[in-house]
């Protein structure tokens, strides 16, 4: 079977005046001349000589195009959404919204385990693009075990006040089978609306069973979602 030689341009040589070149390297005696039209180095150099000055403004100007040295403007809104659950265990206070819920058991947590407050700062910190309440109150700590989740509702509303922002509404639900919160709502209510220093038309609440379904509807959990709408003041 007869071999075939693979050639590369740089095997290739330009005859001194004619456009022949000879493909090398060859062992064949009767190794001929073949036709190209003439190649034009100056051209070819002229490339590589222009390449670099054109890649050196390329990264000059990708090394210009900075970060900016200031924080971007400020939004004039901001939405959060907050989600917290709790386990429910005999023995413990039932504590909602800061307001102590006659039940036959309560939340277990490191905190009181106000499952509402606690959500609420969640959709605070959230519209802030701050850390969730665990890396800022986290249960690691001693000193906020059995603490009153007030104390982290008014930390929420402080950094909201210092970046500028007012609640412009919030809308939360509670969801749990037992007890009935009808009698407790505008208690809860009220004393979210002290905490979040809002007036009562701008905070709505909610309450949900879960039709007896998984954990929440068979009374061994409590869960609560909150959104916030901050307003630049």
């Amino acid at each position: 079977m007869a071999s075939t030689n693979v050639f590369f341009p740089s095997q290739v040589t330009q005859a001194a005046s004619t456009r022949r070149v000879l493909l090398l390297p060859s062992t064949n005696p009767n190794a001929s001349y073949v036709s190209f039209p003439k190649l034009r180095y100056g051209s070819l150099r002229s490339t590589r000589q222009e390449l670099r000055p054109r890649a050196a403004l390329q990264v000059e100007r990708q090394d210009s195009v900075k970060q900016p040295s200031s924080p971007p403007p400020s939004l004039p809104y901001r939405i959060g959404h907050g989600f917290d659950l709790h386990r429910l265990e005999p023995g413990l206070p039932l504590i909602i919204g800061g307001i102590d819920i006659p039940h036959d058991r309560g939340c277990e947590a490191h905190s009181d385990g106000d499952v509402l407050l606690h959500c609420v700062v969640d959709a605070i910190l959230g519209a802030l693009g701050l850390p969730d309440i665990g890396q800022i109150f986290p249960d690691s700590d001693p000193k906020w075990k059995g603490a009153n989740s007030s104390v982290f509702m008014r930390e929420a509303v402080r950094l909201m006040h210092e970046a500028g922002y007012e609640l412009g509404n919030l809308d939360a639900t509670l969801i749990l089978q037992r007890p009935k919160l009808s009698p407790h709502k505008e208690a809860i209510r009220a004393n979210l609306c002290s905490l979040l220093q809002a007036d009562p038309s701008v905070v709505n609440l909610k309450a949900k069973t879960h039709e007896k379904v998984d954990s929440l509807g068979e009374n061994r959990s409590i869960a609560a979602h909150t959104v916030v709408l901050l307003m630049r003041k």
